[in-house]
């Protein structure tokens, strides 16, 4: 509860928030707590991640866009995981920017998704605050017992592949700011995969049934596949040359000097929300003809090796990495 805007705390809740709750799980928000149904034979997987204001958004993107973000990004995880999600918990330290109007566009956003994906509002909290507008959310998902996939089930000789394009978040903030020279179509193509990446929920199924270790790319291609190759106890080479980039990107890249370096660049940029995994050489042409099926494009982009680290490599000949992507100091 805020001490500087009581009022405005309860009203948000019961005007705004309220209707997006589960209407038994949540209960219409009017307790303190969520109670959530046992699922028998079933693991019950969670995942928090917040948004600052400046840090992760920028301060004039849409506040529908932020909500629809701060809900994706969570689903991103879970769908990594391989698990199914079901509801989230909110948490909005509203700045003094944000009235009712700013309020009620956010609360449209999380509407919208939360009817696309299935999911709903469990609880959580609403204060105000002088700072900056910041935002946290926990999501949680199903998963059958014991097959929510880890960081650390890579072995030597698996093979690591992504889904979908590595580099659109990153190009897209850049389009965000300005800072882009491509033509309309491309630019606003990149500036909505920045502002509501889509998490690929449709191949969580497929990650669980035959990943042996998985992340999603938030941080960064190579920094993700660096937790999991910390965590495997392994070594992962990366082949940049085979890199999945949209056609917005390949235009980016046919006006780079060094093409290697643009690689490398969106490689490490983050902020795309594709599942990166790894798997035995045996599943290759399953997963393709299950990737095939739900529309999803699949690329084989390395493969694990034993030692340790990132090995990034183009057309065989190494890549230096001076930063894997991003990092909150």
């Amino acid at each position: 509860m805020s001490a500087l805007d009581v009022a405005g705390e309860f009203e948000t809740i019961e005007t705004l928030l309220a209707p997006l709750a589960h209407p038994e799980w949540g209960r219409g928000l009017k307790d303190d707590v969520a109670v959530l149904p046992s699922r028998l034979g079933h693991d019950l997987v969670l995942t928090k991640d917040a948004m600052v204001e400046g840090v992760h958004f920028l301060p004039d993107d849409p506040l529908d866009t932020v909500a629809k973000k701060l809900l994706r990004v969570n689903l991103s995880d879970l769908a990594a995981k391989g698990a199914e999600p079901f509801g989230y918990l909110l948490a909005c330290h509203w700045s003094t920017r944000c009235g009712w109007p700013e309020r009620e566009l956010f609360v449209r956003g999380l509407a919208e998704d939360q009817a696309w994906f299935g999911v709903h509002l469990l609880g959580g909290d609403t204060v105000t605050t002088p700072g900056p507008l910041s935002l946290s959310l926990t999501a949680l998902g199903w998963i059958p017992a014991g097959r929510t996939v880890s960081r650390s089930g890579a072995q030597p000789g698996h093979l690591v592949f992504v889904t979908g394009v590595i580099g659109d978040g990153w190009l897209g903030l850049k389009a965000a700011r300005g800072e882009l020279k491509l033509g309309p179509d491309r630019t606003a193509a990149l500036v909505n995969h920045y502002r509501t990446p889509a998490p690929c929920l449709d191949f969580a199924s497929v990650v669980r049934d035959f990943a042996s270790a998985s992340a999603d790319v938030s941080d960064g291609l190579i920094a993700d596949l660096e937790h999991i190759a910390k965590a495997s106890g392994v070594r992962i080479r990366v082949d940049l040359e085979v890199l999945p980039t949209s056609a917005a990107a390949q235009a980016w890249l046919g006006e780079r000097v060094d093409g290697v370096a643009a690689l490398r660049d969106l490689a490490t940029g983050g902020d795309d929300y594709e599942i990166v995994f790894t798997a035995h050489p045996r599943h290759e042409e399953t997963l393709r003809r299950l990737a095939e099926g739900k529309l999803v494009r699949l690329t084989r982009i390395g493969r694990v090796e034993a030692g340790a680290g990132v090995e990034v490599r183009h057309q065989d000949a190494p890549v230096a990495i001076a930063s894997a992507g991003w990092s909150h100091r």
